[in-house]
């Protein structure tokens, strides 16, 4: 049982509806995670920026690796379950290729710098040496693209710390952060 509150659409905040409205049309359902950051408006406005303008960087298969790779780290069961039927269904990952996400890396070489990057923020909280940094620059990304993985790995952590804060139930086939892959 949850330990906050996931309003249903109609007893949410009136300021979150647009937002949750939004999300009901581009997913078809109103995952718990919305529900539960809609009691606050300003918390679910800022969120819903945050990610849609994330979701225009990188390519989904990457940023659905590093959701994966950070939800391992941080123990989320919640977004390991959500970032794990994503995976599957929309960026077409393999459970090969989820298992060694959820380890901290990729079977393709360029994502995998990405994720073991990714991976290494959330472990040093941001404290990584002057090599990591070269690695990842080495494997092709940018500076630019580098703040972007830093972003995601923020949303994630976000999402992360919300879900396991408020014990959301989980409404996507589970995926538990203890099994390791």
């Amino acid at each position: 049982m949850t330990r906050i509150s996931v309003p249903a659409y109609a007893d949410a905040p009136e300021a979150s509806k647009p937002v949750l409205g939004a999300v009901q049309k581009q997913l078809g359902v109103i995952p718990n995670l919305f529900r539960l950051v809609a009691n606050s408006p300003a918390a679910l406005s800022g969120y819903a920026s945050f990610s849609g303008a994330l979701g225009k960087t990188l390519d989904v298969k990457t940023r659905e690796r590093i959701a994966l790779a950070v939800a391992q780290v941080n123990g989320c069961d919640y977004c390991l379950s959500a970032h794990t039927y994503l995976g599957l269904n929309l960026a077409k990952l393999d459970e090969a290729e989820i298992a060694h996400n959820r380890r901290g890396g990729s079977s393709d070489p360029k994502a995998d710098a990405a994720v073991r990057f990714a991976a290494r923020v959330v472990e040093a909280r941001g404290h990584l040496a002057d090599d990591e940094i070269a690695a990842v620059r080495q494997a092709g990304f940018s500076d630019g693209q580098i703040v972007e993985i830093v972003a995601l790995v923020a949303e994630n952590c976000f999402t992360n710390f919300i879900n396991e804060v408020a014990q959301t139930v989980i409404d996507f086939p589970v995926v538990r952060a203890a099994k390791a892959a």
